[in-house]
């Protein structure tokens, strides 16, 4: 049986092997902590934390003592959103640095791709031909951000380095704005910042107020020709509406990283669009050494009754 000296968790997912991905596995390095997966599990009533991606519709039923549960990722809202959780658990998330500048590198990336005309110039080479395109200045785009939490405000720190007129879609102004880009704040933001951008980048949380907020009302204040990078999550995206952009030319394509389906299904028709840019959830991840250390750390908070530094506001949804 378990002891005040040690606390035992599960490895929740659907979709990955946890344990050998994120090096979940202390072992002699962390005798205080014990985590296994759930044909390990012997005894779940010992179980009171888990470490999670995407748990199916049952996985926390053989739990019935779990106080905790972490997402390995920053999105919560599989967790959030989840049936088989009730409200006295606690949801903690990784808040791994390192990842806002991955997200900011593939945010900068897609829009200098399409700023640029890297696409055109591609099939200029496969034809052998050699057409210079005309450039403009960074300035001359406007590039909306929707969120400004810590994704949000690497990417907006970005693209204001390179020299794009950025504007940002917050719920709050921001403790420590940066010079010359433009805040819109409050429950209108989006709609505000949204006014002929050339360029969309959502990074918003996953709420009841945000859910299919990519849709035909804000593709239409765009600037004709736009480009969408989607890179917040998969339930933001109207995909009929996105479609629909795209036919009448309001859109000229999208990023996309996440999908409300994920793996995206094989007969997807996105798969078969060249308007589209798929990439496989991958515009950031979290560093294995950084996910052990955390959910080592959320554990040992747990074991210890300290406040769970990692947690996130429930009511917030992020």
């Amino acid at each position: 049986m378990a002891t005040a000296a040690r606390i035992y968790g599960v490895l929740l997912s659907e979709t990955m092997d946890l344990k050998s991905y994120y090096a979940l596995d202390f072992g002699v390095d962390a005798p205080d902590v014990c985590l296994l997966n759930p044909d390990e599990v012997t005894h779940p009533e010992e179980i009171r934390f888990a470490a999670c991606w995407l748990p199916g519709p049952d996985a926390f039923v053989p739990y019935p003592n779990l106080e905790m549960a972490m997402s390995v990722g920053a999105g919560v809202d599989a967790l959030l959103n989840h049936a088989g959780l009730n409200d006295n658990v606690a949801i903690c998330r990784v808040r791994d640095p390192k990842q806002a500048d991955l997200m900011a590198g593939y945010a900068v990336h897609e829009v200098v791709h399409f700023e640029r005309e890297f696409t055109q110039m591609q099939r200029n080479q496969l034809a052998a031909t050699w057409a210079p395109l005309p450039i403009g200045a960074p300035s001359d785009l406007n590039v909306t951000v929707l969120g400004n939490g810590s994704m949000g405000a690497a990417i907006v720190r970005a693209l204001a380095a390179v020299g794009f007129s950025v504007f940002v879609a917050c719920r709050r102004s921001p403790h420590d704005p940066i010079d010359g880009v433009t805040y819109f704040t409050g429950d209108s933001s989006v709609t505000g910042a949204v006014a002929e951008a050339n360029v969309v980048i959502n990074t918003l949380p996953l709420t009841a107020h945000t859910e299919n907020v990519l849709n035909a009302d804000l593709f239409n204040r765009l600037a004709p020709g736009a480009w969408l990078v989607q890179i917040g999550r998969g339930e933001h995206l109207v995909e009929d509406d996105l479609i629909a952009a795209l036919e009448s030319g309001q859109l000229a394509g999208a990023t996309l990283d996440v999908f409300r389906q994920e793996p995206l299904p094989v007969d997807h028709a996105f798969w078969r669009d060249d308007r589209l840019r798929i990439t496989p959830h991958i515009a950031s991840d979290t560093m294995p050494h950084i996910v052990a250390a955390q959910v080592l750390q959320s554990a040992r908070e747990l074991l210890s009754g300290a406040p769970l530094s990692l947690s996130v506001n429930v009511a917030q949804g992020y």
